[in-house]
């Protein structure tokens, strides 16, 4: 185990002297190459900017104006059938459009319950079993223009769902 952590050290530096090795072989111009990509990189952030700054104001108006705390009451059946604590729904929902925001509300959590409470261990879980969903699909699908998400959204959603239900089973499988 103590090796692995040592060799986890280097794994970045050494993939980008491989890189480098690899394009000096093969006569490539790395630096140009780089360059290019960073390029290409800035002109996607600009496209997206808009995007991004919209889905946050949204985010923040949803959560201001109450909507948020009236779409987590009407869940709250569904959430007792599935055992999901109703403190945890607006972290799942939330979720699914920002990480960002999701991350506050897990630490209003940590604030009243305590990151190893049955709660505070829930969302922590929920956070790594779940993806932001409609962030993901924005994102990745304005930057290769792609304009019908067809299943994507549905199946996304159905994962966002099973990592919130599995958050609850490895939950109570932990405690």
């Amino acid at each position: 185990m103590r090796a692995f952590l040592y060799f986890s050290d280097f794994i970045v530096p050494f993939i980008m002297f491989y890189i480098v090795i690899y394009g000096f072989f093969n006569r490539a111009d790395v630096y140009e190459n780089f360059l290019t990509g960073v390029k290409e990189g800035f002109r996607i952030v600009i496209k997206i900017a808009p995007t991004m700054v919209a889905l946050l104001v949204s985010i923040g108006i949803f959560r201001t104006s109450g909507a948020l705390d009236f779409v987590s009451g009407l869940l709250e059946p569904v959430g007792e059938l599935l055992r999901i604590p109703a403190e945890v729904l607006p972290v799942f929902l939330v979720r699914i459009f920002s990480s960002s925001a999701a991350v506050s509300f897990v630490l209003d959590i940590f604030k009243e319950f305590g990151p190893d409470s049955s709660i505070g261990m829930m969302v922590s879980i929920m956070m790594s079993c779940t993806e932001t969903v409609i962030y993901t699909i924005t994102i990745y699908y304005m930057s290769i223009h792609v304009t019908k998400t067809r299943w994507t959204l549905p199946g996304a959603l159905s994962a966002a769902l099973a990592g919130a239900v599995a958050s609850v089973v490895i939950t109570g499988l932990v405690l």
